[in-house]
């Protein structure tokens, strides 16, 4: 039984070591994208326009 202690501490230490080195990476910027927004112009996507209201009725006159 005491096994079980021991093991759920590393763990939990263990848990808590990789939450911290996460929170380092995340302030040091290591999971922002440099690349994409240098060539996000390059690529061909039609942007879509919401309807409006007017656009949306036709003229039955």
């Amino acid at each position: 039984m005491s096994v079980i202690y021991i093991l759920l501490t590393v763990s939990v230490i263990v848990g808590v070591a990789f939450f911290i080195v996460f929170l380092v990476a995340v302030k040091s910027g290591q999971y922002d994208d440099g690349y994409t927004p240098s060539v996000r112009m390059l690529f061909e996507d039609e942007l879509v326009k919401p309807q409006t209201e007017q656009s949306k009725k036709t003229k039955t006159d």
